[in-house]
């Protein structure tokens, strides 16, 4: 039983994470995209989204060592910040910093940039000694899939929707930080 909630949280946590892909793919996506380049960005986003949370629940998991108890709490204010900030910048209106994504180090910067949240919820998770490979897939299947949904999407909608997508997934990571907390 305890298995199945574990999973309910990580299914929700990758696809709160997979909201900021999807809000980036829809951005780019609505600039004009060929299918090969949504596929290339789906991929290597979907691999970020693997390789960031594994150095943040390794760095959790130190830092769990070390901190005790005080981890959980730490744990909770840090998906709070990080929900908060992803509902504040998409309500902001910042702009995603430009890179062609074509070229190599376009594209590992985009992939970068759209994962370094999952790298802070590895932090927290990794705290909670949460479920490592569960985790990593999870979050791997879900950051390449919305990216790539939000890249097909964004050929065809308005940009409205990519912010309220960022401010879903924050919302959805605040509430695991306060009930982390709590």
């Amino acid at each position: 039983m305890e298995y199945t909630g574990g999973f309910i949280t990580l299914f929700i946590i990758a696809v709160a994470l997979g909201f900021d892909a999807f809000s980036l793919g829809l951005g780019i996506g609505l600039k004009g995209i060929r299918l090969l380049d949504i596929a290339k960005l789906g991929v290597v986003i979907g691999l970020f989204h693997v390789i960031m949370p594994i150095g943040g629940m390794l760095t959790g998991q130190l830092v769990s060592g070390l901190l005790g108890d005080v981890a959980t709490i730490s744990a909770g204010v840090l998906l709070m910040l990080l929900g908060g900030h992803m509902i504040y910048s998409s309500f902001k209106g910042e702009e995603v910093q430009s890179f062609n994504h074509r070229s190599g180090w376009g594209l590992l910067m985009l992939a970068a940039s759209v994962s370094v949240d999952a790298f802070s919820v590895g932090v927290t998770l990794g705290m909670f000694w949460a479920d490592f490979w569960l985790t990593v897939l999870l979050f791997g299947f879900f950051g390449g899939l919305m990216s790539m949904l939000g890249l097909l999407l964004g050929r065809k909608v308005s940009a409205n929707l990519g912010e309220y997508g960022e401010a879903c997934g924050g919302a959805i990571l605040l509430v695991f930080g306060i009930l982390f907390i709590t």
